[in-house]
Order: C-alpha cells, then sequence, then structure tokens
C-alpha cells in the first residue's frame, strides 16, 4: 500500500475540476493508495469553497455536496498537535507557512510523500 499526504488545495480537484484533475483523480481511485492529512484539512476545504461561493463560482448547495463528497472518501485523519513543533521548524527552514509544514511533518513522520498544488 502506498501512502500519501495531500493538502486541501489537492483534494478539492477531486470535486471542482481543474487543471490536473486527472492526475489527482488517479491517486483518489487508486484503491491501493491510503491518503493522510492533519486535523485541519476539512476546514481548509470549507474555506476553499466558502470563497468559490463568495466568487459566484458555484452556490451553497455545490458546496455543500462537495464538502460531503469529499467527507465519503477514505482519508485517514490526524492530530495536528503532535506536529507543531516540528512543523514550526520546517517553516523556519524552508521559509513556508506552518499550517502548510503541518502537512510536510505528517508526510515525513509517515515515511510517504506529500502531494501539493501550487497556487499562483
Amino acid at each position: 500500500m502506498s501512502k500519501f499526504v495531500v493538502d486541501a488545495n489537492v483534494a478539492i480537484k477531486w470535486v471542482i475540476p481543474e487543471i490536473q484533475t486527472e492526475l489527482v483523480l488517479s491517486l483518489l481511485n487508486n484503491q491501493d493508495n491510503l491518503l493522510l492529512v492533519p486535523d485541519f484539512f476539512f476546514p481548509e476545504i470549507g474555506n476553499i469553497l466558502w470563497k468559490r461561493v463568495r466568487r459566484g463560482e458555484m452556490n451553497i448547495t455545490q458546496a455543500q455536496l462537495s464538502l460531503d463528497t469529499l467527507k465519503s472518501v477514505d482519508i485517514k485523519v490526524f492530530p495536528s498537535e503532535p506536529l507543531i513543533k516540528s512543523a514550526l521548524d520546517i517553516a523556519y527552514r524552508i521559509n513556508q507557512a506552518v499550517y502548510d509544514c503541518v502537512y510536510l511533518s505528517l508526510a515525513i513522520n509517515h515515511q510517504c510523500l506529500m502531494v501539493k498544488s501550487i497556487q499562483n
């Protein structure tokens, strides 16, 4: 079984078609993959959906359906508190936001790859 840490900007592509959605869907659809996320993953997803509703890209019903779809995916959620200290250290060393580095810390702890979407 392959393990991957996926960030919210990757996972949102499972429910909202964007560039590279096909690649992201292949990650999700492979039954041999175990997907890992920190506990603030779903609030991040909610925030992404909220922004799309505010911009008129979707309505609230579509956002709620998208959230329900993601909640139905087999994703293993881990508490972020034990990862904060290492995430802060990583953030300092690579000059990235701590919450992004929590994903990286989770990947390091589980010796797996992290899949991240680069936002412009």
